[in-house]
C-alpha cells in the first residue's frame, strides 16, 4: 500500500508560527518541519463558578499567547502500579485544563487540508491529549491537520447529581469540535473535511456524538477503535457517586463535591471504583441517556439509521482482553478457578451455557482465560460493532447479546430531535470499513491487546511510551501501513479495502492471514445471535431495547479474582 502523496506546499521552518483564534492570537513552534500549537484553551477553566457546569467560552486575551507546551490536564487518579507499567498518563498541573493541540504542515488560510480530531481513551476516568503516543507529527507530515483535546473525566465529567447536568465530559468534546469548526481554516484545515477518531472511551464518545443531533455537521467521517456505541446504566453511575460520598462524608451532590480538594476527590474516586473493570463490571462512570445531548441509546439510534451518511472505520484488536487481565495476574487466577470463573463470565455476559460451549468447540486448544477473555471481548465490543456494520450495509443485523437495561427512561427529547433523526435516517447510506489488529506484542503475556494499535495508528511505535505495550523492535512497516490507512480514510473515505457487505471483509493488520479476510468472527457472532433468540421467562412483555436479564455472582466470588 503506497503512502499518500506529501502535500504540495511541503513542510516549513522559520519564525514561530502565529495564528488568530476567536479569543486571541497564539504562537506555536516548528518541530520537524511541522507547526505545532499546544495548550490552546477552547473553554474556560471548569472550576469556581463553572464547576460541574457545561463548558463556556474562554476569556479573550490580549497580545500573543504562547502555545509551546501542553496545557494542564484534567483532574484524575493515577493508574494502579500494575497498569502504569504499560500506560503513560502525564499530569500537568493547572486549572485551564479544557485545552487542545494542533499539528499542521501549513498554518494559515488557503491550504484547506483534511482535519483529524483525536479523542483519547482511558475509561472516561484517565488519559489526556498530552500522552506522547498521541503526537500528531506523522499526520501533519502526511498532509493532515491533527487536533487533540482534553475533556473532563471521572466524577467531574460523568458523575450523576441532582444539582448538575450529566455528561459534562461529552459537552466538553462538543465544545472542542465547535472550536475546530470555527478555527480549522486558520490552521490550514478544511472545516468541511473533519474526521473524528478515538480509541476505547474515545470511540464510545464518538458513538454518542454520531447519534447526537447537536453534533450534526461538526464532522464528516468517524473512526471507532476498540469501543462500541453504548450508554451506562444510570444506577451504576449513581452507586459510584454514593460510594464516593460515603468515603468523603459529604452529601452526594455536585455542590458538596465541589468543596472537596481535587486530590482527595481523585483518591476517593480511585478507591470507590477499585472493583470495577471490563471483566468484572461493577459501578462505573459512563455516558448516560439524558434526553438532551444523548436523547437515546446511541447503539439503538445508529442501528436505526442515525448518521447513515457518515462513513465509518471501526475495529478491534485480536486479544483486547489481555490488557484487562494480564497486568493484574488475572490470567492465572481465571485458569486456576476454572468452572467458577466460567460461571462468573456467564453472569458478566448475561448468557447461557450454550455460548461457552460454542466457544470451547470453536477454540478447542484455548485455556479457560483465553475463552473467557474472547467471550467478554465479543460481548462488550465485537457483537455491537458487527451489528452496527450489518445494519449500515442493509443486512439483517446480528442480534446483540442481552444486556441489563440502561436505567430509567430519560425525559422525552425535544421535537427537533425527531426531525433531525428522521433526516439522518433518510440520508444515503455511507460505507463502513472494518479492521482487526492482530500483531502480538513483544511484551510477554500482552498479545494483541487493547490499546496496542495506538502507536501504529500514530506511526509512533518506537516512541518509548508506545514501547511499554509493544516492546522493542515493533515493525515499522506495519505502523506505516496502518497510519496510511487512517490518512487515506480522512482524505477520501477509502482506507484501502472493500467496505462491509454480506461477505464481512475485515482488514487484518499484522496477522498471518490476509491482508483481507472474510467473516473471521462470524462463528462467534452466530452464538450470540442464537442466544438472543432463546426465550427468557424473566423478560417483561413490553418492548425494551435491551432485555433485562440480570445474573449476579456472589461478591465473595468476585473478590477471589482480586486476591493474590
Amino acid at each position: 500500500m503506497e503512502n499518500p502523496a506529501p502535500p504540495a506546499h511541503g513542510l516549513s521552518t522559520g519564525p514561530d508560527p502565529v495564528v488568530r483564534t476567536p479569543y486571541g492570537r497564539v504562537r506555536g513552534r516548528y518541530e520537524q518541519g511541522v507547526a505545532v500549537f499546544r495548550g490552546i484553551p477552547f473553554a474556560a477553566p471548569p472550576f469556581g463558578p463553572h464547576r460541574f457546569r457545561p463548558p463556556v467560552p474562554p476569556e479573550p486575551w490580549d497580545g500573543v499567547r504562547d502555545a509551546g507546551a501542553y496545557g494542564p490536564t484534567p483532574p484524575k487518579p493515577p493508574y494502579s502500579e500494575a497498569f502504569a507499567r504499560f500506560l503513560a498518563d502525564p499530569v500537568v498541573a493547572g486549572d485551564d485544563c479544557l485545552n487542545l493541540n494542533v499539528w499542521t504542515p501549513e498554518p494559515g488560510r488557503g491550504a484547506r487540508l483534511p482535519v483529524m480530531v483525536w479523542i483519547h481513551g482511558g475509561a472516561l476516568t484517565r488519559g489526556s491529549s498530552a500522552v506522547p503516543v498521541y503526537d500528531g507529527t506523522a499526520f501533519a507530515r502526511d498532509g493532515v491537520v491533527l487536533v487533540s483535546f482534553n475533556y473532563r473525566l471521572g466524577v467531574e465529567g460523568y458523575g450523576l447529581f441532582p444539582d448538575a447536568p450529566p455528561n459534562l465530559g461529552l459537552h466538553d468534546q462538543l465544545a472542542a469540535l465547535e472550536w475546530v469548526r470555527a478555527c480549522a481554516a486558520e490552521f490550514g484545515g478544511d472545516p468541511d473535511r473533519v474526521t473524528v477518531f478515538g480509541e476505547s472511551a474515545g470511540a464510545i464518545s464518538i458513538g454518542a456524538l454520531l447519534a447526537a443531533p447537536r453534533a450534526r455537521g461538526l464532522f464528516r467521517r468517524a473512526v471507532l477503535q476498540s469501543g462500541p456505541p453504548e450508554v451506562t446504566d444510570r444506577d451504576k453511575v449513581r452507586r459510584l457517586v454514593r460510594r464516593m460520598a460515603a468515603r468523603l462524608e459529604v452529601p452526594a451532590t455536585a455542590a458538596a463535591f465541589a468543596d472537596v480538594d481535587r486530590t482527595r476527590l481523585a483518591e476517593a474516586q480511585a478507591e470507590a471504583g477499585r472493583m470495577a473493570g471490563p471483566v468484572l463490571g461493577g459501578p462505573a462512570f459512563g455516558i448516560v441517556v439524558d434526553g438532551d445531548l444523548v436523547p437515546r441509546d446511541p447503539a439503538a439510534a445508529l442501528v436505526d439509521g442515525a448518521a447513515r451518511d457518515v462513513p465509518l472505520l471501526m475495529g478491534w484488536t485480536s486479544e483486547e482482553y489481555r490488557l484487562w487481565i494480564a497486568p493484574t495476574g488475572l490470567v492465572e487466577r481465571i485458569d486456576r478457578l476454572g468452572p467458577l470463573a466460567v460461571a462468573l463470565a456467564m453472569a458478566r455476559c448475561h448468557c447461557g451455557p450454550e455460548v461457552i460451549r460454542g466457544y470451547r468447540a470453536a477454540h478447542p486448544a484455548a485455556t479457560t482465560s483465553e475463552l473467557i477473555g474472547q467471550m467478554v471481548t465479543d460481548h462488550l465490543l465485537r457483537v455491537p460493532l458487527h451489528r452496527l456494520a450489518d445494519a449500515r450495509a442493509g443486512l439483517a443485523p446480528a442480534a446483540g447479546p442481552p444486556h441489563p437495561p440502561a436505567g430509567p427512561p430519560a425525559p422525552a427529547p425535544a421535537p427537533t430531535t425527531t426531525t433531525a433523526s428522521a433526516s439522518m435516517s433518510a440520508a444515503t447510506p455511507a460505507s463502513t470499513h472494518v479492521y482487526e489488529f492482530a500483531w502480538r506484542s513483544n511484551v510477554p503475556g500482552l498479545g494483541a491487546c487493547h490499546a496496542l494499535e495506538l502507536g501504529f495508528v500514530f506511526d509512533a511505535a518506537d516512541v518509548p511510551e508506545a514501547e511499554r505495550l509493544a516492546g522493542p523492535d515493533a515493525p515499522r512497516e506495519l505502523a506505516r501501513e496502518m497510519h496510511t490507512a487512517w490518512v487515506r480514510f480522512a482524505v477520501d473515505g477509502g482506507p484501502g479495502w472493500a467496505p462491509w457487505d454480506a461477505s464481512h471483509p475485515v482488514r487484518l493488520f499484522g496477522g498471518e492471514e490476509g491482508p483481507v479476510v472474510h467473516g473471521p468472527r462470524d462463528a462467534e457472532m452466530a452464538l450470540w445471535q442464537a442466544q438472543s433468540r432463546r426465550p427468557d421467562p424473566r423478560r417483561t412483555t413490553h418492548r425494551v431495547t435491551r432485555p433485562p436479564l440480570r445474573v449476579t455472582a456472589p461478591l465473595s466470588a468476585v473478590r477471589r479474582f482480586r486476591k493474590t
